[in-house]
């Protein structure tokens, strides 16, 4: 067997082994530089190990590991190039991350990152994350992050998030959030906001949001609302709305479009339905097309449609029956007027 030979599969045995072996030399530091095989504390250099152990603190230059650390071992502190043949990991890896199969990291990713199945972190996911199945972190997303199934984090989303399936942020979403299937937050959701199947919110919605069947929100909505059967808002909505079936909200202020509208209280510049329900005591102000209206509460401007009802009328209806309980003629035919006391 050659000289060379020997010395290669001498490499390959402590590298497997977990041995460190320095190929230059060592600082008064500790940190060793060059080509390192194993499991030295501080590497400046390039690295080569099996996995991490609880010995490795960090690598200044180029990680290579075959698997992720041991488990309960931090792992190292990268800042370089990770590559993981096939599995990346370490405790924080800065810089280009690379696995065949994933890379993760204990506490965060940031630079570039790029697994054969995924991403994850336990802290932030930052830079440009690409997972072959998914992007994760327990802490936020900050950039872009691209998972073939989805993107998920526990906490904030600040960027661009592409999910197959769907992308989701435990805490606020910033920025552009396109799902699969759907896009949500259990916080607000600032910016644009795509899903195959819906759009959702905990706190607010505020940009443009587009559901194949529906946008909600448990707070407030405001901006550009579509969804293919419905828009809900638990809060206020203001700006445009427009449902396939229905847009609902407590407090509408702008334009809603959908067969079914209701809401207690509306101010709009135009409004088209089938149906314009208000809810008792409200108040309706501004102009609506619709084939029945259902004002409950007091209508102030003007409605259009085939019937006409108003609790209380401060305005003008046109329709073909109109009935308003506090006018003269409380049912009249083409047009009825009153004001309220």
């Amino acid at each position: 067997m050659s000289s060379k030979t020997s010395r290669r599969l001498l490499a390959l045995c402590v590298a497997v082994l977990g041995l460190p072996i320095d190929m230059h030399g060592q600082d008064g530091d500790g940190v060793k530089h060059g080509i390192v095989f194993g499991n030295a504390p501080s590497v400046a250099g390039i690295r080569f190990t099996f996995r991490d152990t609880e010995r490795v603190r960090r690598t200044a230059g180029v990680h290579v590991s075959v698997w992720s650390p041991k488990e309960g071992v931090t792992g190292a502190n990268v800042t370089g190039l990770t590559l993981g043949l096939p599995v990346a990991g370490g405790n924080e890896l800065h810089g280009l991350t690379l696995g065949v199969f994933g890379a993760g990291a204990n506490h965060e990713v940031t630079g570039i990152s790029v697994g054969g199945l995924g991403i994850g972190a336990g802290g932030n996911v930052g830079g440009i994350a690409i997972g072959g199945l998914g992007i994760g972190s327990g802490g936020g997303l900050r950039g872009i992050a691209i998972g073939g199934l989805g993107a998920a984090t526990g906490g904030d989303v600040r960027g661009l998030a592409i999910g197959g399936l769907g992308v989701g942020a435990g805490g606020d979403a910033r920025g552009i959030l396109v799902g699969g299937l759907g896009a949500g937050a259990g916080g607000s959701v600032r910016g644009l906001a795509v899903g195959g199947l819906g759009v959702g919110a905990g706190g607010g919605l505020h940009g443009i949001a587009i559901g194949g069947l529906g946008v909600g929100t448990g707070g407030d909505l405001s901006g550009i609302a579509i969804g293919g059967l419905g828009v809900g808002s638990g809060g206020e909505l203001r700006g445009l709305a427009i449902g396939g079936l229905g847009v609902g909200a407590p407090k509408i202020h702008g334009t809603a479009i959908a067969p079914m509208v209701g809401a207690k209280d509306m101010w709009t510049p135009v409004s088209v339905s089938a149906l314009m329900r208000q809810n008792v005591d409200g108040h309706f102000r501004g102009f609506s097309v619709s084939g029945v209206h259902a004002m409950r509460g007091t209508q102030h401007g003007l409605v259009l449609g085939i019937v006409n009802y108003a609790h209380t009328l401060d305005g003008v209806q046109v329709g073909v029956i109109n009935i308003a309980r506090n006018a003269r003629m409380k049912v009249m035919p083409v047009m009825n007027v009153a004001r309220a006391k």
